[in-house]
């Protein structure tokens, strides 16, 4: 390994100080980035990272669009941007249809949207400050496309290794040959030298993410059209072990990492050389929640 992968970190309600203390010391043990979600409200967690770190990247990945006005985006992109001096990325995303539904929200066209709100977004800019670099939450061809071109970086959940490379040919030279441009996927990891029951993990991770129209979409694209037919046969039925038994070993392979310490380092290596400039490792683990799946994290990085 040449150098630490980012992670992703949420603030669980009741956790959130020991969120802090735990991205301190992540930034001390040289890790790449901290990542935010939506769950548990990363942008809230970026300011506070803005005061608590001091060297380390962050960003959220992402910032779910919808859920406030661009100029309220706009006034807290720009405060975490000045107080973390630059160190701040704003991924941001349309999300998805069931988030939709659940806070009653009613989207657009996910491009039009999208470009809609960047440019807002920056427009807004002469009242509230220089705003940071912005990252899209890209899957499918045409909003990498539109990353490439209207922002400064693309961002992944639960991409396709194999797939990789045909997905950033859908950037714009000038994105590809940039090297401040960010290329990031969120990538769930599972490290147990017991590969079953990390690859049992995974799957129940996966399992919300597998029944989603649009992932089923991008995953036939990759080469799972099996799969995803399996998987659309089970969530007909209302069966989730099913979905899960849909999720073949190579398919969980291409878009997790899990098994042993070793295993898992050359698998950033081999994400990195599919073109991913920032891998994101989204830790579970065998033996208990997030903080167990950090203190296994760090150790397979020292």
């Amino acid at each position: 390994m040449t150098s630490k992968p980012a992670v992703s970190l949420v603030a669980v309600a009741g956790r959130r100080q020991a969120t802090l203390d735990l991205a301190q010391r992540l930034e001390r043990e040289g890790f790449g980035g901290i990542y935010c979600p939506s769950p548990g409200d990363g942008m809230a967690l970026c300011e506070a990272l803005a005061l608590v770190t001091r060297e380390i990247a962050f960003g959220t990945s992402i910032a779910h669009i919808y859920t406030r006005h661009v100029f309220e985006w706009a006034q807290t992109a720009a405060v975490i941007h000045e107080l973390s001096r630059g160190r701040f990325r704003f991924g941001v995303g349309v999300s998805h249809g069931p988030a939709h539904a659940r806070l009653g929200l009613a989207p657009g066209k996910p491009l039009e949207d999208m470009r809609a709100f960047v440019g807002d977004l920056r427009a807004y800019a002469p009242q509230v400050g220089a705003l940071p670099p912005i990252t899209l939450a890209t899957l499918r061809r045409r909003m990498v496309a539109l990353a490439g071109e209207i922002a400064e970086g693309a961002v992944w959940a639960n991409a396709a290794r194999s797939h990789m490379v045909e997905s950033l040919r859908h950037l714009p030279e000038r994105s590809r040959s940039d090297p401040d441009f960010f290329v990031g996927d969120m990538l769930p990891t599972c490290i147990d030298t017991d590969r079953a029951a990390a690859a049992a993990v995974m799957r129940r991770v996966l399992t919300s993410y597998v029944k989603l129209p649009n992932y089923q979409n991008y995953w036939i694209e990759a080469g799972y059209e099996a799969e995803m037919a399996a998987v659309r046969a089970a969530v007909a039925k209302g069966d989730d072990d099913a979905v899960r038994g849909a999720m073949s070993e190579r398919w969980l392979s291409d878009v997790t990492l899990y098994g042993s310490a070793t295993e898992v380092r050359d698998g950033v290596d081999a994400w990195r050389a599919a073109g991913v400039k920032t891998v994101i490792l989204v830790p579970s683990s065998t033996r208990g929640g997030q903080m167990v799946a950090f203190e296994e994290l760090i150790a397979a990085f020292r």
